[in-house]
């Protein structure tokens, strides 16, 4: 029996599960449509915040460094905010609150109608993601979800949720990444066209 080398076969998934995203026009059409609400916000004078846990966090992050820097044209940095990052505020919280309210708490204290708040959970089930996205619907902020396909119980706490068609973490977390930067794009497109 041949065995299939661990490093092609990864390879190969990423590619499948790429191919699928790209042919499924609802989720096209849901990456277009965050990237519009996005930049409607910003053009409006709102922020966009962002939360996940552990690689989540990290794509928080990465997604908020575009805005706030650069992602492809040199312009004037967007209000792009992760809530992953300051450790004081996470343990101020976690100690006493619990961890459950760690984002829900800062989405309370930062989040404005017309803003925008992003939630990252592979699973669809993270507490702490679930709670910030309640307490953004009920400050009047606009929700995205991002998760896979175990996800889609959120879809009731989302304005849109974007699914990343599997149900293995690192997958899913690659279409979340390069669905963000075709985000990133569309809205650098919709407030920078004129400057490239």
């Amino acid at each position: 029996m041949l065995v299939e080398d661990p490093v092609l076969g990864y390879f190969k998934r990423s590619r499948e599960v790429a191919q699928r995203a790209e042919t499924d026009s609802t989720f096209l059409y849901t990456v277009t449509a965050i990237g519009n609400r996005i930049a409607d916000a910003l053009r409006d004078g709102g922020k966009l915040m962002l939360a996940g846990n552990g690689g989540s966090a990290a794509d928080a992050q990465h997604i908020a460094a575009e805005l706030l820097s650069r992602f492809r044209l040199d312009r004037n940095p967007l209000p792009a905010i992760a809530l992953t990052t300051d450790s004081s505020v996470l343990t101020a919280i976690g100690n006493d609150y619990g961890y459950e309210q760690v984002f829900e708490r800062q989405v309370r204290g930062l989040g404005r109608p017309g803003d925008v708040f992003i939630g990252i959970t592979t699973s669809g089930r993270s507490p702490n993601i679930i709670a910030a996205l309640k307490a953004a619907r009920e400050a009047g902020v606009t929700t995205i979800g991002f998760t896979g396909m175990q996800g889609l119980s959120m879809q009731p706490l989302c304005d849109h949720l974007l699914v990343a068609p599997s149900d293995e973490t690192a997958l899913i977390q690659q279409v979340h990444i390069t669905a963000a930067h075709a985000i990133c794009g569309l809205v650098e497109h919709a407030l920078f066209s004129n400057q490239g």
